[in-house]
């Protein structure tokens, strides 16, 4: 079965920062499209980031400059480190994998920036 595991977060002050996790179970980590996105209540989700297996990245405008994406392919993991958070940031941060024939998601982790 194909699993992905977020972890890493919870509550954070405005201007602070944390690291976001996600496992992946995947026979062949390496040719997945890494990604991850987010949804506040009331709203549709939204992408946050994506890195490829190259480790080439993109942001959503939103958080360049404070977030970054990266992935360890041994481990099969792909982190998102958050700087300099703000309270919009507040959201559920989900995990998403993507290949040529197969899309896959996480349960999310809540973040929450407040003070």
């Amino acid at each position: 079965q194909v699993q992905l595991v977020e972890s890493g977060g919870g509550l954070v002050q405005p201007g602070g920062s944390l690291r976001l996790s996600c496992a992946a179970s995947l026979r062949l980590f390496s040719i997945y499209t890494m990604g991850w996105y987010r949804q506040a209540p009331g709203k549709q989700r939204e992408l946050v980031a994506t890195i490829v297996s190259d480790a080439m990245s993109n942001y959503q405008d939103a958080v360049k400059g404070r977030f970054t994406i990266s992935r360890d392919n041994a481990r099969k993991t792909v982190y998102l480190r958050m700087n300099s958070v703000k309270p919009e940031d507040t959201a559920v941060y989900y995990c998403n994998a993507v290949s040529s024939s197969a899309e896959y998601w996480g349960q999310g982790t809540q973040v929450t920036v407040s003070s």
